[in-house]
C-alpha cells in the first residue's frame, strides 16, 4: 500500500513541509490528529478551500482523524491580504457564514468510525481569553522582527497594515496550540500561501509546550502562464450551488487547460495516479475530444454537487449544441446555463432579428438576416429560415425560453416575458 506522503507527492499536493522525514515517522508510529482551517471570509467555500479538504480526506482514508476548523473569530479578523486591509464583516454576519461553512466542510470528510472527523469554531476558546492573558501568554513567544520579516507584512509596510491584521499570526498560532492541547493534534496542513501562519503555529507549540508538532503545505493552484487558477470571467469558483450553479461549476473545470489538466486530476480527484497517467496519454493521441477534461468536470461535479446535477449539466452542455434533446432539460439548468451564455429578455412579439441582435449574436440586423438567409441560425436547435418570424411562435422551452445559436459555437438565450 502507497504511503500518504508517497501518494501526495506523487500528486504533486506537498510544497512545503516541516521535516519530513520526522513528519513520515509520526504517521508511521500510529494514527495522528490533523485540522485544516477555514475562515469565514465569504459565504461560501471555493476551489482553493476544495483542494484543502480533499487533502484532509486524503489523510483520513490512510487512517488519520481529522479536525476541521471553521473560524469564528478569525473571521471577524481575516489574514492579511497583499493588496490591502480587508473589510470587516458584522459579528452577525461572520456568524451566519459559519454556520453555511460547517455544512460545506462536513460533506467532504467522513464522521463515522474511529477516526472520525470532528469541526470545532475557535471562537470558542478565543472568546474565553481575556487581553493580558492573550498578551502574556501567547504574545511573548513571537519576536516583531520576524512578524515584519513575513512577506505579507513587508509587502504592507508602507501602503500600511493595521494591528489587527498583524497580529492575526498569533490567533491562527494559538488555534494549533489550542488543538494540540485539547485533542493531541500534531499537524496543521494548508495552502502554501499561509506558510508562514503553519510554521508559527509549529513554533508557538515547542515554545509554550516544549511539544513536536508538524506543517505541510499544499501549492498553490494555477493555470498554464502561473496566475491562480480558481478564477473565471464571471468570478470564483464557488462551491455553494447559489453563488455558481453546478452547470457553470461542470463547465469552468471543462474549460481546463490542457497543460494543466492531469495536474488537476491527480490533486482534485481520487482517480489513481496510473489512471490519470493513461486518460492523458489517450489525451495525446486525441485531444479534440478532451477526455481528461469531461472526466474531471465529471469527478468534480459530482463530489461538490451529485450525480443528479452532473447529469443534468452534462446533457445541457450536449443539448445547447444540438447534441441532445433541450426539453429534457430541468428549467434551472436551463437558465443556469443560458445565463452563463447570456440572456435577452424580450416579449413574445419580437422577431428572430430582434433575438439575435439583443443577444449579441449579430452586430446589426442586417447581418442577423444574412445569418437566417445563410443557414446559419437556429432556435430551440431548428434552423430558422425567416428572419421575421415572432419568437412566441417557436415552441418556447419551459413556456419561456428560447436557446439562440449561431453556426456551430455561438449560444445565447432569450427569456420572454410571461
Amino acid at each position: 500500500m502507497t504511503h500518504v506522503l508517497d501518494d501526495l507527492d506523487a500528486r504533486g499536493l506537498i510544497a512545503h513541509a516541516t521535516d519530513a522525514d520526522a513528519l513520515r515517522a509520526a504517521l508511521d508510529e500510529g494514527p495522528i490528529t490533523y485540522y485544516v482551517g477555514f475562515d469565514p471570509t465569504a459565504p461560501s467555500l471555493h476551489v482553493g478551500n476544495l483542494l484543502q479538504l480533499l487533502t484532509a480526506r486524503r489523510l483520513q482514508l490512510a487512517g488519520h482523524r481529522p479536525l476541521i476548523l471553521v473560524g469564528g473569530s478569525t473571521g471577524l479578523i481575516g489574514d492579511p491580504k497583499q493588496s490591502g486591509e480587508r473589510v470587516m464583516n458584522s459579528r452577525e454576519t461572520v456568524a451566519e457564514w459559519v454556520e453555511r461553512i460547517r455544512a460545506q466542510v462536513s460533506r467532504f470528510v467522513s464522521f463515522d468510525g474511529e477516526n472520525a472527523a470532528t469541526v470545532v469554531n475557535n471562537l470558542d476558546w478565543t472568546s474565553q481569553i481575556n487581553t493580558i492573558d492573550f498578551l502574556r501568554d501567547i504574545g511573548k513567544h513571537f519576536p516583531v522582527n520576524r512578524m515584519l520579516a513575513r512577506d505579507v507584512v513587508s509587502s504592507r509596510l508602507e501602503s500600511g497594515i493595521s494591528y489587527t491584521e498583524f497580529s492575526y499570526v498569533l490567533l491562527q498560532s494559538l488555534d494549533f496550540l489550542e488543538l494540540y492541547r485539547r485533542y493531541g493534534c500534531i499537524l496543521q496542513t494548508g495552502g502554501s500561501d499561509q506558510w508562514g501562519n503553519l510554521t508559527a503555529g509549529v513554533e508557538l507549540i515547542r515554545r509554550s509546550d516544549s511539544g513536536k508538532a508538524h506543517a505541510l503545505a499544499t501549492p498553490l493552484i494555477t493555470k498554464a502562464d502561473g496566475t491562480k487558477f480558481g478564477k473565471t470571467e464571471t468570478g470564483t469558483i464557488w462551491l455553494d450551488p447559489g453563488l455558481m450553479s453546478p452547470y457553470a461549476f461542470h463547465q469552468a473545470w471543462m474549460q481546463a487547460e490542457d497543460a494543466k489538466v492531469g495536474e488537476y486530476l491527480k490533486q482534485f480527484t481520487f482517480l489513481p495516479v496510473e489512471e490519470v497517467d493513461a486518460l492523458m496519454a489517450e489525451h495525446a493521441d486525441a485531444p479534440g475530444r478532451r477526455v481528461p477534461q469531461r472526466r474531471l468536470a465529471r469527478e468534480l461535479t459530482s463530489l461538490v454537487h451529485g450525480e443528479v446535477e452532473t447529469d443534468a449539466a452534462e446533457l445541457a452542455a450536449t443539448a445547447l449544441f444540438g447534441r441532445g434533446a433541450l426539453e429534457e432539460l430541468p428549467e434551472t439548468t436551463l437558465e443556469a446555463a443560458l445565463t452563463e451564455a447570456g440572456v435577452a429578455t424580450l416579449a413574445g412579439s419580437a422577431t428572430i432579428t430582434d433575438a439575435l441582435v439583443e443577444a449579441g449574436l449579430s452586430d446589426s440586423r442586417s447581418a442577423a438576416r444574412r445569418a437566417v438567409a445563410d443557414g446559419g441560425a437556429y432556435a430551440n436547435n431548428v434552423r430558422v429560415d425567416d428572419p421575421e418570424q415572432q419568437l412566441s411562435d417557436l415552441a418556447p422551452l419551459q413556456g419561456s425560453w428560447i436557446v439562440l445559436r449561431r453556426g456551430k459555437r455561438q449560444i445565447a438565450g432569450v427569456k420572454l416575458h410571461r
